[in-house]
């Protein structure tokens, strides 16, 4: 069985958070090889945009531009309990946010939420069995919020169906706004040393709706030659998020 790893960290190495960005070329050989990797690929030449199919980001889809130079001050109460209600084209779920074992990145996902960072952005990569990934305001893996925020690792459960983790660049503290979500029991490529992606949540209701994006044909991607890009336009319409 091949091991595969998520990474994120602007680029569209954020493929899955595991990998870590680089350029296309280093992008198309690690997909190649025997282990899989999530990772985002914002720190990639801004020209591999051109790269991806017409349909990565459709004309109907408007995407925040908005973009700060340090990650938000904390804000939020990592004591008190935070659910995001995640409306999608192919409908809604929720996920309860780990705000006391990850309030850092927990902060950060509730800071872009409430500016609708992720507001029509799609769930660009689709690995099946794997994970599904969005958060990236480019729609091909390459974009972010203008600033990375440390990991935080101390506190991680199994990596199981529902998980939901930041993606990264595949070097440490590099994640900023894309993230994944686990499709399958897959726990084995998370174990040391690929232990290094932040979880900050889990899917507790609507995971018929991650199957259903999760179940999205895919095609080869031009920018990583992975088996990834999904044929059909899955996005986010809005995030709600609860306190209590």
């Amino acid at each position: 069985m091949k091991r595969r790893t998520l990474l994120a960290g602007m680029s569209f190495a954020a493929i899955l958070a595991l990998t870590g960005c680089g350029t296309a070329a280093d992008n198309a050989a690690s997909a190649n090889a025997s282990n899989e990797t999530v990772t985002n690929a914002s720190n990639t030449a801004s020209n591999e945009g051109t790269q991806t199919l017409d349909t990565a980001n459709p004309p109907y889809l408007h995407t925040s531009t908005e973009q700060w130079t340090s990650m938000p001050k904390m804000f939020i109460n990592p004591n008190k309990t935070y659910d995001a209600i995640v409306h999608t084209n192919y409908g809604t779920f929720t996920i309860e946010l780990f705000a006391k074992d990850a309030p850092v990145t927990v902060n950060n996902f509730v800071f872009l939420a409430e500016h609708n960072f992720y507001h029509d952005c799609t769930f660009f990569r689709i690995v099946k069995n794997f994970v599904i990934q969005t958060g990236d305001p480019r729609n091909n893996g390459t974009g972010g919020p203008g600033y990375t925020i440390p990991d935080e690792l101390s506190h991680q459960v199994p990596f199981t169906k529902g998980i939901v983790a930041m993606a990264n660049t595949g070097q440490p503290h590099t994640g900023g706004s894309q993230f994944f979500i686990c499709t399958a029991n897959d726990t084995q490529v998370f174990q040391p040393p690929n232990n290094r992606y932040t979880e900050f949540g889990r899917v507790i209701s609507g995971m018929d709706v991650i199957d259903k994006i999760a179940a999205i044909p895919v095609t080869t991607n031009p920018m990583t030659q992975e088996d990834s890009y999904p044929l059909k336009t899955a996005y986010i319409e809005s995030i709600q998020i609860q306190e209590s």
